[in-house]
């Protein structure tokens, strides 16, 4: 394999990835109004003589090279969260800038500087040759992921009927090569009270007290230790092999699992009244050895929830919103955990790939590598679609993607073109350098399902 024909390929497009880059930054894509961007990535994908580029019914764009039976897939998703208060932001987000070394805008890291990166790498695959007898390439620009992780590709795997032999998460990766992260669930508690005047609130049963009582625990099991004499046990606890024996080591290496009150909501007669029913969402983020029911058991075990008995419910949210497209996927907010081994092929032909051409160690322009004196190999902070492909449809997934998780979901967002060139390289040479499935299970850790 010419590397240096590749990295020479990969520069060559670097004006062209920005074109493209910042013209998917100008069209805005939250969740489940993504048409606009699918449709400018169709386009790119027809111009730059993709075998087939294609809408599927959820509204993911498909595009295709190759003729091969196998499938190798790079995945990106083209949803952006929206941009919250506009003052933050010293320039249009939407429109921005880019200098030299950056591009500014909503969505540059977040991620659809890995749409425009594979999209070209896929082009450098078939200019040089690099697709492998046997195989195809699909590069999958999904959506609604910001909304509900994963949802894309449980329709692809499932409704399309699309598996490939493994699949490259383009999510940004501050220059590394990711093998897994922690999963997730939205959990939901809701606290019955009963109203009154507020002249009198004594006669009633304020909802929004007992839910004050609850809040507090759940601010409890986040940042409490696990020591013995310690009534609600923080969530560090499954980092020690007392309470974790399993799976311990895995949850050392992922980081502990977190749980934060994300929302609020009640209901009361009037501002003069006291309040009937209050309710709270809660983020929860799993390390190994968490699964939805245990979650929701700790929950349910706080002092103060079973104080309150039956006024309490917890429960776990579902995601019903419909597609650009008006399909509605319905699945429930749990995204599982998952870790592949460093050994696994899939993981190794990124890792070569990248020391082929770049090094053992991270790059990238010099304003991003404070955050980069990290190991090459490692795991993410969020959470990706991942989660649903191979934390719940079991294909073998690996993350190397442009741009910082730093920059996700914040205000002035940018990435770096650098990134964009370095991405695709690694790309066009991924399905050159993979070995192929074994019989060895690439899977270190998965949760259930």
């Amino acid at each position: 394999m010419d590397f240096e024909a590749i990295k020479k390929a990969a520069q060559g497009y670097e004006k062209d990835m920005t074109r493209f880059l910042r013209d998917l930054i100008a069209i805005p894509s939250e969740s489940c109004g993504e048409e606009g961007v699918i449709k400018r990535t169709i386009a790119e994908m027809e111009k730059l003589g993709f075998d087939k580029a294609e809408i599927d019914p959820e509204g993911n764009a498909l595009g295709w090279m190759g003729s091969g039976d196998k499938i190798i897939a790079f995945d990106g998703h083209i949803d952006t969260v929206g941009i919250g208060n506009i003052s933050n932001w010293t320039d249009d987000p939407y429109r921005g800038y880019e200098t030299g070394d950056i591009i500014y805008g909503r969505g540059g890291s977040d991620q659809e500087g890995g749409v425009v990166a594979s999209v070209y790498g896929a082009k450098i695959m078939k200019d040089l040759g690099l697709i492998p007898e046997g195989y195809k390439i699909l590069v999958a620009a999904t959506v609604q992921e910001e909304d509900c992780d994963g949802l894309c590709w449980q329709y692809i795997h499932n409704e399309d009927g699309i598996t490939p032999e493994f699949v490259v998460s383009t999510e940004p990766t501050d220059g590394g090569i990711y093998r897994g992260h922690r999963g997730r669930m939205e959990i939901r508690v809701d606290v019955k009270g009963v109203s009154c005047h507020g002249s009198a609130p004594e006669r009633g049963d304020n909802a929004i007290y007992k839910m004050a009582d609850i809040v507090q625990e759940i601010r409890a099991l986040n940042e409490n230790d696990d020591a013995e004499g310690t009534e609600i046990k923080g969530l560090v606890k499954m980092l020690n092999p007392l309470y974790n024996p399993e799976h311990f080591e895995d949850a050392r290496f992922l980081g502990r699992g977190t749980c934060t009150v994300s929302q609020i909501f009640f209901t009361s007669p009037s501002r003069c009244a006291v309040a009937d029913s209050c309710a709270v969402s809660i983020d929860r983020r799993m390390t190994a050895g968490e699964t939805w029911d245990s979650c929701l058991k700790e929950i349910r075990a706080l002092p103060s929830v079973k104080k309150y008995g039956d006024d309490v419910k917890v429960s776990m949210y579902m995601y019903d919103r419909p597609a650009w497209t008006g399909l509605k996927y319905e699945t429930e907010c749990y995204f599982p955990t998952w870790i592949n081994k460093e050994s696994a092929p899939h993981v190794q032909a990124v890792a070569e790939a990248h020391k082929a051409m770049f090094g053992e160690e991270r790059i990238g322009h010099p304003d991003a590598m404070p955050l980069r004196k990290r190991p090459l190999i490692d795991k993410w902070t969020f959470s990706t679609n991942g989660v649903a492909i191979q934390g719940r449809c079991g294909i073998p997934c690996v993350g190397f993607g442009p741009g910082a998780e730093s920059q996700a979901h914040a205000p002035n967002e940018i990435t770096w073109k650098q990134d964009l060139v370095t991405c695709a390289a690694v790309y066009a040479a991924v399905p050159g350098l993979y070995r192929g499935k074994g019989d060895e299970d690439v899977c270190e850790y998965r949760a259930q399902v």
